[in-house]
């Protein structure tokens, strides 16, 4: 019996321990099942890793290529067939020099790394630009066995790189050297200059009636004469020079090393800029337009005495301001005394700028009378009360105000002054007959919403439209003549009356001029001036009278000075008048 007991508890015992080892068994198996799913899982992603975008290539420790991914036959165009068992020298450009891979390798030697950019060849004998990252496998001696190198084709990127660099130096709309890349070369010429004896030269080129294009055709015709005239500009130019575009429709020419004789390099800067002027004074055929234009050219020469780019730059403007002066269309040197005057108008730009803020601005109203003595009306004159220089003329910022663009800002304020005047009018019984006259400049008149901007002044101030007249110049009837009819038969249907500025002085013809829906000629004071005493003036005179008489229109002569002047045009049929006779300009009518 207890041999049989002792018998039992030691099989017992048995499968106990039979129990246990199956147990360690089975979580041996389940260990081992998951590792080897955690190594196919790595198998998986290291595959999936594999045929990344990125190409791929494993060579052995001697570069010879063991396997590559898809990604690599695509950047490379060789096929796995075609790249296992060459060596990686296969894909050199011929670029590199050896010291280039003699260095690569080093660093893989000390580091077991290297990344940088490197020119590779495709198959195709294209040459492209690379990213390349190359890892060094070693044992567990530290022997390297292998070589993994990651590619990324950046042709592209390069590309967007060069764009981003062409566009920091470059002008947009035609291509040429911009502001930025002419000071920088302009600078390393001046540096050069120091070890150099040869004269160099710059060209300021501003194109001279470009403003008129841009304004009454629009922008989009003011962009083209541009690359036309940069196309132009191009053909005139050596080899190694630097044509810019310096803003707006200002050019610059920087011609180097022209010779070690002062005179011989003024001569050919002369030769340039007159086959410049040539180039550019022919027709522009702008979308089977026939446009005109011609330039101006300031000149100044400079040797290793000269100082800076921005002085040169400075002095070259003023020349080039100069030859605008005299007409256009031709070229001047540098004059130091110009520089003063460029530097006042600089500053009597700035001071216009700060006075339209401050409101330093005033209208003076000189009257317009009939034959009968009556005052029927005035004329709105813009005076500018400067805090420190007293009563500015116009004649004296004008000019400016049209060249700078602030007319539009200052035509803008006229307008609005003139129309609160006329509403002051209409509350004062002895005034609200009035007519009050406003010069429009042709910048300001060409503005797309010029009619909107005169009918709101009208609702705002709820003055009548007919007591308020708008005086054009004839220079504003030279360019897109269609444009302008519409835009003063808008404003005459609702009562908005025009008088021609200045007539007689410009280039009137009679084809457009009964086309214009105008009230009133106006007369010149340069005819009415010596009216009396030169018989071509007189015959001028009579002719504009007679002329408006057989339109329909009015006559108002500017400039009467004399009862005989006035005698001499109510005799003619001339039946308004303005000038000192009656009254200068004042803040108000008396």
């Amino acid at each position: 019996m207890l041999a049989s007991t002792s018998v039992t508890l030691k099989l017992i015992k048995l499968l106990q321990e039979a129990g246990e080892q199956k147990k360690r068994l089975k979580k041996i198996i389940c260990k081992q099942r998951a590792k080897r799913k955690h190594i196919e899982e790595d198998l998986r992603i290291a595959a999936i890793a594999f045929e990344a975008q990125e190409g791929m290539v494993i060579t052995d420790q001697h570069r010879t290529i063991l396997r590559v991914n898809n990604a690599f036959t695509h950047i490379t165009g060789y096929s796995r067939e075609e790249a296992l068992g060459k060596q990686t020298s296969l894909l050199k450009s011929g670029l590199h020099g050896n010291s280039y891979y003699e260095d690569m390798g080093r660093q893989l030697d000390a580091n077991a790394y290297w990344q940088g950019e490197i020119w590779n060849r495709r198959k195709n004998g294209e040459v492209y630009p690379e990213w390349l990252t190359i890892t060094a496998v070693k044992n567990q001696s530290g022997q390297v066995i292998n070589y993994v190198a990651t590619m990324l084709d950046i042709t592209q990127r390069k590309a967007a790189e060069a764009k981003l660099e062409h566009l920091a130096y470059h002008d947009p709309l035609t291509g040429l050297a911009n502001r930025r890349l002419l000071i920088d070369r302009l600078q390393h010429s001046l540096l050069a200059k120091s070890r150099s004896n040869l004269y160099g030269a710059v060209l300021f080129l501003d194109l001279d009636n470009f403003k008129t294009i841009n304004d009454s055709s629009g922008h989009g015709k003011g962009d083209m004469l541009l690359k036309v005239a940069a196309k132009r500009l191009a053909h005139s130019i050596r080899k190694g020079d630097t044509l810019a575009r310096y803003g707006g429709d200002e050019f610059v020419l920087l011609l180097e090393e022209l010779s070690d004789n002062i005179r011989e390099t003024a001569i050919e800067a002369q030769m340039i800029a007159t086959k410049i002027l040539a180039d550019l004074l022919a027709p522009y055929d702008l979308e089977h337009t026939e446009y005109h234009s011609s330039a101006s050219i300031g000149i100044t020469l400079f040797d290793r005495q000269s100082t800076s780019a921005e002085e040169l730059l400075k002095q070259v403007e003023v020349a080039m301001y100069e030859a605008k002066s005299s007409g256009g269309n031709s070229f001047r040197f540098f004059d130091k005394d110009m520089l003063v005057i460029v530097n006042t108008r600089a500053a009597l730009e700035a001071d216009m700028r700060l006075g339209l803020q401050q409101e330093q601005f005033v209208l003076h109203y000189q009257p317009q009378v009939s034959s009968t003595g009556q005052i029927t009306g005035a004329e709105a004159l813009v005076r500018w009360q400067h805090p420190q220089k007293g009563l500015i003329p116009p004649s004296d910022f004008i000019p400016l105000a049209e060249e700078s663009g602030l007319i539009l800002s200052l035509g803008a304020w006229i307008l609005k002054t003139a129309c609160i005047k006329l509403a002051d009018w209409k509350k004062t019984e002895d005034k609200q007959h009035m007519s009050l006259a406003v010069n429009v400049s042709a910048r300001q008149f060409r503005q797309y919403d010029f009619v909107a901007q005169v009918l709101d002044n009208i609702a705002r101030y709820e003055i009548e439209a007919s007591k308020l007249k708008l005086e054009l110049t004839e220079s504003l009837l030279i360019d897109n003549i269609e444009e302008t009819i519409d835009k003063m038969n808008q404003l005459k249907a609702r009562g908005v009356g025009f008088s021609l500025d200045d007539f007689g002085t410009g280039y009137s013809s009679l084809s457009y001029l009964k086309r214009l829906p105008l009230d009133q000629l106006k007369i010149d004071q340069s005819f009415v001036r010596d009216i009396l005493n030169n018989n071509n003036d007189a015959v001028i005179t009579k002719t504009i009278i007679a002329l408006g008489q057989s339109l329909g229109l009015a006559v108002i002569a500017e400039g009467v000075e004399t009862a005989a002047q006035r005698d001499f045009l109510l005799q003619q049929g001339c039946l308004s008048y303005q000038g000192y006779l009656y009254g200068k300009p004042s803040a108000d009518l008396i």
